[in-house]
């Protein structure tokens, strides 16, 4: 059986937000629509992958039980080729409730084996343009909200207690903010928006994460780069230098003779990691020297010298 890469269909990448995943659905759903194309079967046939990318990827459980299969595939396939189940067989993976009525003989094999019988068809033309009815149970306006964190918040997580106009009050919703954040990220609240037209489910609260500048580090990434400053001494002769980092300083030892501009790398002093397992990533420092001001005259003796030696 084919696998249906449904981002791919949707040109969106995994992980796309539930308004892009929206927009390019919409915009796709218009393009290849048979009444935009009469006649076209290869418009039809595209028109019902689109629908059908769309059913998965615009419901949160269809949408996390899709990812989740997609991690273990070639279970499913190995297991088909083993004969794990008889040839032309029906599997049905359990994906959280939402089997049951409704035909789906506009859907492919690939969803009716692994999604059941949940949604069919497609909207009309003139709900793709937006002069058809609205549904009772529309939804409420989507409602944003900027946030700005300090980069010790993104290291531990954060809660941010917002005012959420309504009709006539404002009521106060308390978000979560996970650890690791980035910058110009949406963090998603459903639910929690603007209340829905003639008693349709509210819209979703989304706060747009600023992270503000830090004196001292710089992100990249999940990593963060920073410097330390020796004494010329110390990097000519070698010693100890404290590293500054978010958790507090943290003694390195400088070899004897390291040029400035060297990185060491501090392995797990870095910010969490939302994805690829957890951890921490690592804090990269780089080396810089600090030059005497002013120099005594003995001390200028000694530079004398060692510029007579070739140093």
């Amino acid at each position: 059986m084919e696998y249906k890469d449904y981002y791919k269909i949707l040109g969106v990448p995994k992980g796309a937000t539930d308004k892009e995943i929206k927009g390019a659905y919409r915009r796709l759903a218009r393009k290849f629509h048979p009444d935009m194309n009469p006649g076209d079967k290869q418009a039809e046939a595209r028109f019902k992958e689109i629908n059908e990318a769309n059913e998965v990827l615009s419901d949160p459980a269809k949408h996390r039980r899709y990812d989740q299969m997609g991690e273990n595939w070639s279970y499913f396939q190995d297991a088909g080729a083993a004969g794990g189940w008889p040839r032309g067989s029906r599997v049905r993976v359990d994906v959280g409730g939402f089997g049951g009525g409704g035909g789906v003989s506009d859907f492919s094999d690939f969803f009716r084996t692994f999604f059941g019988g949940a949604g069919a068809g497609g909207p009309s033309l003139e709900d793709l343009f937006g002069h058809g009815r609205r549904p009772v149970d529309a939804e409420g306006a989507e409602v944003e909200h900027d946030v700005e964190l300090s980069l010790e918040e993104v290291l531990r997580g954060a809660t941010r207690t917002l005012r959420v106009a309504e009709a006539r009050s404002s009521r106060r919703v308390e978000v979560k903010i996970p650890a690791g954040v980035r910058d110009g990220s949406r963090v998603r609240v459903a639910g929690e928006g603007g209340p829905g037209p003639r008693g349709g489910r509210r819209g979703d609260l989304y706060l747009r994460v600023r992270v503000a500048p830090h004196p001292v580090f710089e992100r990249r990434g999940d990593d963060l780069h920073a410097s330390v400053t020796v004494p010329l001494t110390t990097a000519v002769l070698g010693g100890e230098a404290q590293v500054p980092t978010l958790d507090g300083p943290v003694g390195i030892r400088i070899p004897a003779g390291t040029p400035v501009g060297r990185t060491f790398r501090l392995k797990g002093h870095g910010l969490p990691r939302l994805a690829g397992g957890g951890g921490r990533g690592d804090l990269m420092t780089t080396l810089s020297v600090a030059l005497p001001a002013r120099l005594s005259h003995r001390e200028k003796e000694l530079f004398e010298e060692l510029k007579r030696l070739g140093v």
